[in-house]
């Protein structure tokens, strides 16, 4: 059995089959890590969702503010759906269109195993959160996501404010917790998120830092697998390994092999488009760290 975590794929159907097959997944005795954003700009999201959707047996999925975002629209009148990109629509028009969304709002924010000493997010953690906090908090999000109430959480979600604090309470505290897991990059030693700043590292403004970089940051016992950050590239250090190598973008689809002492990138192309994102950098970044990679 072998495990991997793969990716923001955000419609990349193709780029999910070839890479599938260059893993050589066995459904009978592997296991797939996604993390999150499977879905939106990348013209396949209803094709990549129901593939994800038929491997749900043989694979966990943490949600990312795309996917989140998508369950909100679902929520909304068909006449404020057609406003969504064509891309979105496909899965919001589609047949099985409940299924696959009443699926998707089951999913986790976080996912752990302690046996082999990974836990999986989107974006990331804040300064000062454990492990255990971060499984804490994911937990009070998931329960109203699979609650009656549902809709209320989706319809408020949105927003900057307020940074995260634990004495936040009701709708405040909800957002702040679904913003560090699915929107986090660049934070202040005192936790709050710069949501304006996308780039590569030595890009942000004087005095922030990429979240597991925060001076004073809690010591967590488990390794990190991420995504979200496609200009950060495959970043491997500080216990995180960051994996969203901008598929959508052309750049890389990107599997790390969790269950090995070794270090297994294995990586196809992305989407096939004729430009990168504003402040792109190269789909591999490195510290200190060897790494055995497969390109096509």
């Amino acid at each position: 059995m072998t495990t991997w975590a793969i990716g923001d794929l955000q419609g990349c159907y193709d780029s999910l089959q070839r890479l599938l097959e260059r893993i050589k997944f066995d459904p009978a005795a592997d296991r797939l890590w996604f993390c999150g954003d499977l879905v939106n700009r990348g013209g396949q999201s209803l094709e990549t969702l129901r593939l994800v959707h038929s491997l749900r047996a043989q694979s966990v999925v943490v949600l990312g503010n795309h996917d989140l975002s998508l369950l909100a629209i679902g929520e909304r009148r068909p006449d404020e759906q057609r406003k969504v990109n064509a891309d979105l629509q496909r899965v919001l028009f589609a047949d099985d269109a409940r299924e696959l969304l009443d699926w998707l709002r089951l999913q986790p924010l976080v996912h752990a195993d302690r046996d082999i000493g990974w836990m999986m997010v989107h974006a990331g953690l804040a300064p000062k959160w454990t492990t255990q906090l971060a499984q804490k908090h994911a937990s009070e999000i998931e329960q109203k996501l699979r609650g009656n109430d549902f809709r209320k959480l989706l319809k408020n979600m949105y927003g900057d404010r307020p940074a995260w604090s634990p004495r936040l309470t009701g709708m405040e505290r909800d957002r702040a917790i679904i913003n560090v897991f699915t929107r986090l990059r660049y934070c202040s030693p005192r936790g709050r998120i710069a949501f304006e700043e996308k780039g590569a590292p030595g890009s942000q403004q004087p005095g922030l830092y990429p979240w597991y970089e925060v001076p004073g940051r809690a010591q967590r016992d488990l390794k990190i697998v991420c995504g979200h950050w496609s200009t950060l590239g495959l970043f491997l250090g500080h216990g995180v390994h960051a994996i969203d190598t901008g598929a959508v973008w052309g750049g890389k689809l990107t599997a790390l092999q969790l269950d090995t002492d070794e270090l297994r990138v294995v990586q196809v192309a992305g989407r096939d488009v004729p430009a990168s994102p504003p402040n792109a950098r190269p789909p591999y970044h490195k510290d200190d760290r060897k790494t055995d990679q497969a390109r096509s």
